[in-house]
């Protein structure tokens, strides 16, 4: 029989256990709360980061210079621009009035002059004289000689002009039969059956390609001139002058294939009529851009694609050095070929930028110490650009690399302290993740640090897409990569995108099947830029 005082023990030691059981349940409901309130305020930061990074994207400038001015994108631009020069002007004078001894005058500064206008363009003289009636002395009336000439420029321009040029044709017969009428051959021309010249299809296609001047404006353009070139016409006029500079665009292709280095790039692109695709579905511009300086090579091509086999048929049996962004696109053919791929700091600094946009104004953080580590490693690059592979390595051995080894340490123990989801986690995540790339400049001389240069070459396309907006069909994209490439390589040698175009249009009808296409090369028209 169970006695009354051992009852309410068991009675006390259940109700302990329940106690003890509800308190670890509210501990474990405390620990819980703790964490979703954790993951809610990481998912707010998060949100608010995005929200930071898109009202920066969207009304801040493109630019990666932090906090820089708007003063280009105001209308009163012209204005502006005075009000600084007059403020530049009043502030030199404080300054000089200040800095000057008490017993000698103050030096004014003068204000910037006009440039000087290129030596290598014409000038036409207007000579300015003194009527006949004034070349007497008024004292005595004997006759002025001429004792110098002051002479002043100015910039002079004269607009486009449209005219016909008509080729006639002389036919020659003999009087005394009727056979053997003979006439001149007929002058070769890009395109046979049109009637435009190689130097109207240059400007239309530098106006297009170079100035982003869509076709529909150039047809305006030409009809204030009195010529009415319907669009589709000039269109028309591109693709087929596309077509025609394929071999062109191999011929420089098997040249790219030579060089030691070769940069590559990709940006979207629209074309609506495209078989068994939607309208707006998104195909690709690949760039790629490599040569010695003085004879380098800019070439655009179209795909539909953006799959890893598109570098494979672009490369061929490639198996120099390439640079390229973070996309993983090039992992087969640099897989295949034995490739050396370095990455591009260009592309992991600009994570760290947009970290740094996201930070509460007026404080700093890691992105601002990444940064300034980046910004030491291209400092070092600025002092190599002059100097051979084998001294910009030394130089990188002795300078870059406790640099890079300093980041290295500081990422490792980064990463442990920064929500991978934030966008600075994503910033060191990627600088983690294309570490062995982004090294890669460490120990080759030739390698750069940066995909700046087919960014570079890419950029006017961009920019001419914002106006034209897509393609119509394939064919006019490839033309238009043809001709891109053109305009780009003849901008990166130094030369004139128009004067060379306007030099193919006009010998490439001239050359027949057994003519070098190499001697229509841009180093081999004209001399390009040593670098």
């Amino acid at each position: 029989m169970t006695s009354p005082a051992s009852s309410s023990l068991d009675t006390v030691s259940r109700l302990q256990r329940q106690v003890q059981s509800q308190q670890e349940e509210i501990a474990q409901l405390h620990r819980l709360m703790a964490k979703k309130e954790a993951e809610w305020e990481a998912a707010k930061a998060e949100l608010f980061e995005q929200f930071r990074l898109a009202t920066e994207r969207q009304f801040g400038p493109s630019t990666e210079k932090y906090r820089v001015g708007q003063g280009d994108l105001l209308i009163n631009e012209a204005e502006v621009a005075v009000d600084e020069e007059s403020a530049e002007e009043e502030a030199d004078s404080t300054t000089d009035e200040t800095a000057a001894e008490p017993h000698q005058p103050a030096k004014r500064r003068t204000r910037g002059g006009r440039v000087a206008l290129p030596p290598e363009l014409p000038r036409v003289e207007v000579i300015h004289e003194l009527p006949e009636a004034t070349r007497h002395c008024d004292d005595d009336g004997t006759e002025l000689k001429v004792i110098g000439q002051e002479v002043s420029e100015e910039l002079h321009v004269v607009p486009a002009r449209v005219e016909v040029i008509r080729h006639v044709r002389v036919k020659y017969a003999c009087p005394a039969c009727e056979e053997g009428v003979q006439i001149a051959p007929a002058p070769a021309k890009l395109l046979p059956k049109s009637n435009a010249s190689a130097t109207l299809l240059a400007y239309v296609a530098t106006a297009k390609y170079q100035d982003a001047l869509p076709l529909y404006r150039q047809s305006q353009i030409f009809a204030r001139h009195g010529a009415e070139i319907p669009r589709n016409t000039l269109a028309r006029w591109m693709v087929q002058a596309g077509e025609r500079l394929t071999p062109l665009v191999e011929a420089l292709r098997h040249h790219l294939r030579q060089a030691p280095l070769i940069h590559m790039d990709e940006t979207p692109l629209q074309v609506n009529a495209e078989t068994d695709r939607p309208a707006s579905s998104t195909s690709y511009m690949w760039l790629q851009r490599g040569g010695p300086p003085g004879q380098q090579v800019v070439l655009f091509d179209y795909d539909a694609s953006r799959a890893g086999r598109v570098p494979v048929r672009l490369l061929g049996d490639y198996a120099g050095r390439l640079v390229t962004d973070g996309y993983e696109g090039y992992a087969e053919v640099v897989r295949r070929n034995g490739i050396t791929h370095a990455g591009c700091w260009a592309h992991a600094r600009r994570k760290f930028v947009e970290a740094q946009k996201v930070q509460p104004k007026g404080k700093t953080g890691k992105a601002d110490w990444a940064l300034n580590q980046i910004r030491k490693l291209y400092a070092v690059e600025k002092q190599a650009k002059a100097r051979d592979p084998e001294a910009r390595l030394a130089l990188r051995e002795q300078k870059s690399r406790p640099l890079v080894t300093q980041l290295r340490t500081w990422l490792d123990k980064s990463l442990t302290q920064v929500l991978p989801k934030s966008v600075l986690g994503k910033a060191l995540h990627y600088l983690d993740g294309q570490w062995q790339r982004l090294t890669r400049f460490l120990d080759d001389g030739l390698i750069p640090l940066d995909n700046n240069p087919a960014e570079n070459a890419i950029r006017p396309f961009v920019v001419g897409r914002k106006n034209w907006l897509f393609s119509h069909t394939p064919s006019g994209a490839q033309a238009s990569a043809a001709i891109y490439s053109l305009i780009e390589t003849a901008k990166a040698n130094g030369l004139s995108p128009y004067e060379y175009l306007q030099f193919v249009f006009e010998t490439l009808p001239t050359l027949g099947e057994d003519d070098d296409l190499y001697t229509l090369l841009p180093w081999r028209w004209k001399d390009t830029l040593p670098a």
